[in-house]
């Protein structure tokens, strides 16, 4: 899906279309042969969206006065879109609204410790995204400092969005950790990584 001209870094991000397809073909089992631990609440399956209202400007301005930051663009499109999700895949279980939201060392510490064993990547081969990448070539260094997204309970799969690396258009490195990964798959943005979670779902990747 492409970014289009508009708000917050230069870019109008699709947020509304992803994830309405994302729903329909969650919801609908000709779609999606899925199995979800759960089945969805009857609201979610009324209103045909796993989302909520967005966030208003002004609540959106309260997170980030409260986190400290700016939150980048991507991310700050999708909470206006919707204020937290329920499944992207069948390893996250919801994304987190913007008042649940906080740093990995708050919010997780077990999670940032544990990876002594890990050698701190040069450049060059930390900045490969793609299929080229290799989960193990991560910096562990900056997991306390990263922003917890998503919930999962009982398992260390999980979104986070990364401020120690930022591009020319503000977007924050996205990472997903997983319990079964040998590090983390990382993206430029939250938009990439959704996208490429919404291909996973599909079955595509």
């Amino acid at each position: 899906m492409d970014e289009e001209p508009g708000q917050d870094g230069g870019h109008r991000y699709a947020w509304r279309e992803l994830l309405q397809r994302w729903s329909d073909e969650w919801l609908d089992p000709v779609l999606h042969e899925q199995e979800r631990a759960e089945p969805f609440p009857e609201a979610v399956r009324r209103a045909r969206w796993l989302g909520t209202a967005g966030v208003t400007d002004e609540e959106l301005a309260a997170q980030e006065k409260r986190l400290g930051v700016a939150l980048p663009p991507s991310y700050r499109q999708f909470l206006r879109a919707s204020d937290g999700w329920l499944d992207t895949t069948d390893s996250i279980d919801r994304l987190l609204s913007a008042r649940e939201v906080g740093w990995t060392r708050d919010l997780e510490p077990d999670l940032v410790s544990g990876w002594d064993g890990y050698v701190q990547v040069d450049d060059e081969e930390y900045f490969v995204y793609g299929e080229a990448q290799d989960p193990l070539s991560f910096r562990p260094a900056y997991l306390p400092d990263t922003l917890k997204i998503s919930h999962t309970p009982n398992a260390t799969d999980v979104y986070l969005l990364n401020p120690h690396v930022v591009g020319a258009d503000g977007e924050w490195e996205a990472w997903h950790l997983a319990h079964w990964l040998p590090g983390a798959v990382r993206h430029r943005s939250f938009w990439d990584l959704m996208n490429d979670e919404y291909r996973s779902f599909r079955g595509e990747v």
